[in-house]
């Protein structure tokens, strides 16, 4: 979720009801070089609580130290690691998707980054997962890098269930979440993968025994899709899909928390992807859809 879980769009998400949210992922080298940009996309604003950090790394050192850093200078509530992206410019350094390929590796930064938050948390910063099945389904990896997540102190592990070859296209294979919540009957797995309605989410669970579930490019543009997961939880009725004219409002005011922090020009430029997702499925005509494309300005 590069480039979408700001500070920003993490708020609307809050405001929707969204259990936990996590930020863009973040390279705990980058942060310890002192890079400006992986301390920006480090940065919470002051009402966003628990503060949620996606990390990756492919160092156990540098990860520790990068955890210990984000804990002693009051950065962080939680620490989830990504060990699913699929994206090349990662797994080519050996990180995301390709860290499981290689299990004493994800065993020795899973406990690294424990004990560092441990100890300088005193046990109140937790450490999660997230992976993929495997590279493809000749490579699948998440039963055996599930075990080592657990044994090696992970909170909990989420699983998207597909592999990195597939990225985001066919289908999602919940069978292989069911495998998994078997497997690591200790630790709280979280299903991820095909989960577009309030739902499906009822039904990932009802199927596969998971604790809970992640969902990514469902929110897009939907940052009320939190709160009808809400209602179906609490067995409410989910609240209906919002008029157009709800929709704009909501686009506005996303528009709005991007200028606080980058500035009015910079948030109508990031806008411009956000506003095609936000009109998804509603009856805007081409023309229009690429007028707000062009918008340089609230004015």
């Amino acid at each position: 979720m590069a480039g979408v879980t700001n500070s920003a769009f993490r708020r609307l998400c809050r405001r929707y009801g969204a259990g936990l949210y996590v930020s863009e992922m973040v390279n705990a080298r980058g942060l310890l070089e002192g890079g400006e940009r992986s301390w920006q996309l480090a940065s919470f604003a002051p009402d966003e609580s628990p503060r949620s950090l996606q990390l990756y790394g492919t160092d156990p050192a540098v990860v520790a130290e990068a955890v210990r850093r984000l804990i002693d200078e009051g950065h962080v509530d939680h620490l989830d690691f990504n060990f699913g992206c699929p994206a090349p410019k990662v797994m080519r350094h050996g990180g995301g998707a390709a860290v499981p390929t290689r299990p004493r590796l994800l065993a020795a930064i899973i406990s690294a980054a424990v004990e560092a938050a441990d100890a300088a948390s005193g046990g109140t910063v937790p450490v999660t997962v997230k992976m993929r099945m495997g590279l493809d389904d000749e490579r699948l990896t998440y039963l055996e890098a599930g075990r080592i997540a657990a044994d090696s102190g992970a909170k909990a592990v989420a699983l998207h269930s597909r592999t990195a070859r597939q990225r985001y296209s066919g289908r999602a294979h919940w069978d292989a979440i069911t495998a998994l919540v078997e497997a690591v009957p200790d630790v709280p797995v979280l299903g991820n993968g095909d989960i577009w309605t309030a739902d499906d989410a009822i039904l990932m669970m009802e199927q596969t025994g998971c604790a809970g579930v992640v969902v990514g490019r469902a929110c897009l543009g939907r940052p009320w899709f939190f709160g009808q997961l809400a209602d179906v939880f609490a067995g409410r009725p989910v609240r209906p899909e919002p008029p157009l004219g709800e929709v704009a409002i909501i686009a506005a005011e996303h528009a709005r928390l991007l200028a606080e922090s980058v500035g009015e020009r910079r948030a109508m430029l990031m806008m411009r992807k956000h506003l095609g997702w936000y009109l998804t499925g509603y009856a805007v005509g081409s023309v229009a859809r690429r007028q707000l494309t062009l918008v340089a300005s609230f004015a």
